[in-house]
C-alpha cells in the first residue's frame, strides 16, 4: 500500500521545512529507515527517513521548496500500484491548506468560481496565495506554465509576477516544476543567465550591485520569530561592566604554553559564567507565567554566528567542568554548529547564553534574551586603556560586558551582584581553577 513522505516536525519549534536535497530519484527502490531527503530546519539540516518501503514512486516537492510541517513531499508504493486516489488526495490537501493561509472557506469558494468562469473563458486565474508549491499528479485547476499544445504557458503565479516586473518573456523560460510548470526558481536562474531587461536610463559602465530579494532561510524565520516574541513581552534591561583582563590573558597564555591544547578567551568566560551562576542561582532561572524556575544545571548557550543567522549550541552542566574539558566540548559544539551538524537536543534548553563579537572588533553591544532564558552576556572586544590605578596612570587590557535581564525574573541589585562575582572570577583567575 503507498504510504506517504511527509514533512516531519524535526525539532519542536519547526513550523516549516525547506527541501534542500532528495537523496533518490522517482523509481529508485526503498527501504524502511531509508534517507529520502535532506530537510532545512530552523536550526539545521536534517535527514528525513522512510517509513515504508517499495519505490519512491513521485517527488511532490521540488528542491528549494518550503513547505509546513505535515505537507506530503513525497510518495512510496510498489512499482506497479495505482496511486491516482492518493495523489487526487494530496492535491486535495494541498488546495485546502492554500485556501487557508490566504483567508478560509470564503477565499476557497470564490477561487473556485473565477476557476470555473476562467475555464469557460478560456483564460486561467493567477492563485490567490501567490504559492510555488505544485502537488503531483494531474495540474492543478487555475495553474499556468509552459504550452500544454493549447497555446498557453504554465507558470506560478510568483513567477508571471517577477517575470512581468524583470520584463522577461516566459516563453523562453524553461519550466522544471512538475509537468514542466514555470516555478520561482526557473526565473530566478533566467535572470542571472542575463535576461532581465536593462532599466531605462541605466548608467552605461556596469554596476557591482544588484537588486536581489534575498528568501529567508528556515534559521532566520525563527530567529526573526523568537526575537520579535522577546523583545516586546520581555522587559529588558542592561547592566554594563568594565572587566580588567590582564591576569585572565596571562593565565591563558601560561596554560597553552604547558597544554596541548589551545584556551581561548570563550572558554575563561565560559567557566566564569558557570563558577558566578552557581553562586548566584537566582540568575541561572526562568520565567514560567506564575512562577520563576532555578534551574538544576547551568547550561551554557554559546551564539555561534553562521552564513543563515544564528544558532546557539549548549554546553550541559557547565558548572561540573573543570576550563580544559569546557574548551575541548565547547570547541567541538561550535564546530559542528558552523557544520550545521547539531541535532536538537544539542541547542536546545538553554539556561544562561553568552554573545562574544569581541573577535570582529566590537566594543560593547547589548543582545536580545532568548525566552525563557532570563538573561543573556553579550561580550566586546578586548583593548588597552589608560587607567588610573592609585593615583598612577597605567596601560592595561579591559573588556566590557553587558548583560540584558528580564526584569520580571531579575532586579536590578541581583544582577549587578552577579556581575561583580563573574568579573571577580575573571581578574583573579585563579580563583577558577581551584
Amino acid at each position: 500500500m503507498a504510504t506517504k513522505v511527509v514533512m516531519a516536525q524535526l525539532s519542536p519549534t519547526m513550523e516549516e521545512g525547506r527541501l534542500v536535497e532528495w537523496k533518490l530519484e522517482e523509481g529508485d527502490e526503498v527501504a524502511q529507515g531509508d534517507v529520502v531527503a535532506e530537510i532545512e530546519t530552523d536550526k539545521a539540516n536534517m535527514d528525513v527517513e522512510s517509513m515504508g518501503e517499495g519505490v519512491l514512486r513521485k517527488r511532490i516537492v521540488g528542491e528549494g521548496e518550503t513547505v509546513p510541517v505535515g505537507a506530503t513531499i513525497g510518495v512510496i508504493g510498489e512499482a506497479d500500484e495505482d496511486i491516482s486516489d492518493l495523489l487526487e488526495e494530496i492535491e486535495s490537501e494541498s488546495a485546502g491548506a492554500a485556501a487557508a493561509e490566504s483567508g478560509g472557506e470564503e477565499e476557497l469558494a470564490a477561487a473556485a468560481e473565477a476557476g470555473a468562469e476562467a475555464g469557460e473563458a478560456g483564460e486561467e486565474p493567477a492563485g490567490e496565495d501567490g504559492g510555488e508549491r505544485e502537488t503531483a499528479g494531474a495540474p492543478a485547476a487555475g495553474a499556468g506554465g509552459p504550452s500544454r499544445g493549447d497555446g498557453r504557458l504554465r507558470a506560478s503565479p510568483v513567477a508571471r509576477r517577477m517575470a512581468e516586473e524583470k520584463g522577461l518573456d516566459l516563453s523562453r523560460v524553461e519550466g522544471s516544476g512538475p509537468a514542466g510548470r514555470i516555478i520561482k526558481r526557473d526565473v530566478e536562474e533566467a535572470l542571472e543567465r542575463g535576461a532581465e531587461r536593462p532599466a531605462a536610463g541605466a548608467p552605461a559602465g556596469p554596476s557591482p550591485l544588484r537588486e536581489e530579494r534575498v528568501e529567508l532561510s528556515q534559521m532566520r524565520k525563527t530567529i526573526a520569530k523568537r526575537l520579535s516574541q522577546s523583545i516586546g513581552p520581555v522587559p529588558h534591561y542592561y547592566l554594563t561592566r568594565e572587566i580588567d583582563m590582564g591576569r585572565a590573558l596571562e593565565l591563558r597564555a601560561e596554560l597553552n604554553e604547558r597544554g596541548d591544547r589551545s584556551v581561548g578567551v570563550n572558554d575563561l568566560l565560559l567557566k566564569a559564567a558557570a563558577e558566578a551562576l552557581v553562586r548566584h542561582p537566582e540568575i541561572n532561572a526562568s520565567w514560567d507565567g506564575d512562577a520563576i524556575v532555578r534551574h538544576g544545571s547551568v547550561d551554557l548557550g554559546i551564539a555561534v554566528a553562521i552564513d543563515e543567522g544564528l544558532i546557539t549550541p549548549v554546553l550541559r552542566d557547565a558548572e561540573t567542568k573543570g576550563l580544559e574539558q569546557i574548551s575541548r566540548e565547547s570547541g567541538t559544539l561550535i564546530e559542528r554548529a558552523r557544520e550545521r551538524d547539531l541535532q536538537p537536543e544539542e541547542y536546545q534548553g538553554a539556561t544562561f547564553s553568552i554573545s562574544n563579537l569581541g573577535m570582529m572588533g566590537i566594543d560593547e553591544f547589548t543582545a536580545v534574551i532568548n525566552p525563557p532564558e532570563a538573561a543573556i552576556l553579550a561580550v566586546g572586544k578586548t583593548q588597552e586603556k589608560p587607567v588610573a590605578v592609585d593615583g598612577e596612570l597605567e596601560i592595561r587590557k579591559r573588556m566590557r560586558v553587558t548583560m540584558s535581564c528580564d526584569h520580571r525574573v531579575i532586579d536590578g541589585a541581583m544582577g549587578a551582584r552577579f556581575l561583580d562575582t563573574f568579573t571577580a572570577m575573571l581578574e583573579n583567575p585563579l580563583e577558577m581553577l581551584t
